[in-house]
């Protein structure tokens, strides 16, 4: 039986039942959010880069299973052929020119009247995915090795891009409100997000697989691999939860800023999609490029709208709807791209 094989299997009902559990814990922080006095106090008491410390752990710890099945020990292989660049040169043109620029368009279309709730799309707009796009690749059988080399692109890019790039966005282009970005909001999160669970994924790897191949691959891996899951879950608990009282008061005001945020996931993944199908991209990295292109960093986003404009404000406010929306819509985008490929993928092959 193969690796991935027994993963699916040790997930059981809870790989069956993805959808519905993501749901039900969605409804279940939006509950407690709202029925709980204090609890988004209680939950933000202590921090990490201006992001709570259960939503740093959930989130460090969902990154750290799928990171450690990448095999680093053929990355040089992969880096040396030219398919390689050509999908890093795809997913930099995807994430850092085209994304931003549909944000931005989106932002005027549906919200010129609300220029701060606008810079705080552009906040999300600009910010990649280093987090959340691995456990929505994993869940489409996607290629993991590619996946954990284009979210190490997108954060090293992001300490020398993020600042300029959002500022020109959120104040020239859009006309938001100003802004001064301090970069170290920039390097805490890609330092954490990204630096802890990979040195731990690669340290793992390279000690356990040394002393026993057999004991990692067989054993280590099908146990943890579906924790990464789990940890999502508790993710999505801590989000909802923390701003379940605002979704229900606000809203009237949340419903104008997630049209954006659904139609701009929505176009930035069935657009990259149809362009890989048209173009025979393999499934695995279409899969990759789909949700690279549709997934954004909230954290970075949230920590840095928190830090410019204070976490009560209106763009903090509209960097945080970005998870709410996102969550729900690329869990239902991993069962759009498991159907294309059974339907369309597989009877390619086949032809």
């Amino acid at each position: 039986m193969s690796h991935e094989g027994e993963n699916k299997e040790k997930l059981g009902f809870l790989s069956k039942y993805m959808t519905v559990w993501v749901f039900v814990t969605m409804l279940a922080g939006v509950l407690i959010g709202y029925y709980v006095p204090g609890v988004k106090d209680k939950l933000g008491s202590s921090k990490i880069a201006n992001v709570s410390v259960p939503m740093t752990v959930g989130l460090l710890w969902m990154m750290y299973p799928i990171l450690c099945n990448v095999r680093y020990e053929i990355l040089h292989k992969m880096a040396s052929t030219r398919t390689f660049w050509k999908n890093i040169a795809f997913s930099l043109v995807v994430n850092w020119i085209i994304a931003p620029a549909i944000m931005l368009a989106l932002g005027w279309a549906t919200l010129p009247d609300l220029p701060e709730y606008r810079s705080g799309l552009m906040l999300v707009g600009t910010a990649r995915c280093i987090a959340m796009v691995l456990i929505w690749n994993r869940m489409a059988g996607g290629d993991e090795e590619l996946c954990a080399i284009i979210v190490a692109v997108n954060s090293l890019l992001q300490l020398v891009l993020y600042g300029p790039l959002s500022y020109v966005y959120v104040v020239v282009f859009s006309k938001g409100t100003s802004m001064g970005i301090n970069m170290w909001p920039v390097v805490q999160s890609v330092l954490i997000f990204l630096g802890i669970p990979l040195a731990a994924a690669v340290l793992t790897r390279l000690i356990l697989r040394r002393i026993s191949p057999s004991f990692y691959d067989e054993k280590f891996m099908p146990f943890i691999s579906p924790t990464s899951f789990l940890a999502l879950l508790f993710v999505i608990i801590v989000i909802f939860a923390s701003q379940g009282h605002d979704i229900v008061v606000n809203i009237k005001t949340l419903i104008r800023v997630i049209v954006p945020l659904i139609l701009y996931f929505t176009i930035m993944f069935f657009t990259v999609l149809y362009v890989c199908y048209y173009y025979y991209v393999p499934y695995k990295t279409t899969s990759v490029h789909s949700f690279t292109a549709a997934s954004n960093n909230f954290e970075l986003a949230i920590a840095v709208a928190a830090g410019v404009y204070g976490e009560t404000s209106n763009e903090a406010m509209a960097a945080t709807i970005g998870p709410l929306v996102e969550v729900p819509l690329l869990l239902l985008f991993v069962r759009v791209l498991l159907y294309v490929k059974s339907r369309w993928y597989d009877n390619r092959i086949k032809a």
